[in-house]
């Protein structure tokens, strides 16, 4: 292997630590050590690739979101035409496709926020990214609604946001369907009514 392919295999194998580790035990108890032994690299090693836990954080989250954006845009797009079943793929393929995976919910509605400011930046690249899908596929509000439509779409994150930290924080997390069936009725009652 080249240098390059060692250090771009090295940073796979931290990002898939990473993955693993900030959603349990969580991004703050996770140390640069803890990260090294579930990779089975050197801490020099780790330096060569991230410049702390901040990074190798925002590395996963950004590859999170990448992912889900994706899938989302997938769902969207095999979706009949209507404004509804673009709606109702869209969240349904977002609410599914983040709990497939519990470290993925995780990471991106509860240990992003838990790292403090440092990501901040890229949790406001993420909202921009879902705000304008959303923007882009409900072109016109119906008649009669008043609200502007970014800021609306910014209060659908919101929910699907708190809904997912829902899921991932309770004892005993409501149904993924019920996740669904309640985003699509706020959404409907926001966009449609």
């Amino acid at each position: 292997m080249s240098a390059e392919e060692r250090l771009a295999e090295r940073r796979e194998r931290l990002i898939a630590a990473a993955y693993t580790l900030y959603s349990d035990p969580g991004f703050p108890e996770t140390t640069i050590e803890k990260l090294c032994a579930a990779a089975r690299i050197s801490n020099r090693a780790f330096y060569e690739c991230f410049s702390g836990r901040n990074e190798l954080l925002q590395a996963v989250h950004d590859r999170c979101v990448q992912e889900t954006l994706q899938s989302v845009s997938k769902s969207i797009d095999q979706a009949p035409g209507t404004l509804l079943s673009r709606v109702e793929a869209g969240i349904a393929g977002y609410i599914t496709f983040v709990t497939e995976d519990r470290r993925r919910a995780r990471i991106m509605h509860l240990e992003v926020r838990r790292a403090g400011d440092y990501l901040t930046r890229s949790r406001q690249q993420a909202v921009a990214a879902f705000s304008q899908m959303i923007e882009a596929n409900v072109v016109d509000l119906p008649e009669g609604v008043k609200a502007n439509q970014h800021l609306l779409a910014l209060g659908m994150i919101g929910v699907l946001q708190e809904l997912l930290i829902e899921w991932v924080l309770a004892d005993d997390p409501p149904d993924v369907d019920q996740l669904i069936d309640t985003a699509v009725h706020i959404f409907y009652r926001s966009f449609m009514t």
